[in-house]
């Protein structure tokens, strides 16, 4: 039996796939204001890739224009 959580394919209200949000929260973000100000950076995890990237700038962008 595992003890692995299904955390789905959102992170802080935005879908962004399952592989990124693990990755996010393996790392320990949980909300979009925990992420770093260069979301590039984000790129080194793996199951972030650039399109979880736009997402979560759009969303940024949204809550503090």
């Amino acid at each position: 039996m595992s003890t692995m959580q299904d955390r789905g394919p959102v992170f802080d209200g935005v879908k962004i796939g399952r592989p990124a949000t693990g990755a996010l929260m393996d790392a320990g973000y949980r909300t979009i204001a925990d992420l770093p100000p260069r979301l590039d950076d984000l790129l080194a995890l793996h199951g972030v890739g650039p399109r979880a990237i736009q997402l979560l700038d759009e969303a940024r962008r949204r809550e503090h224009p």
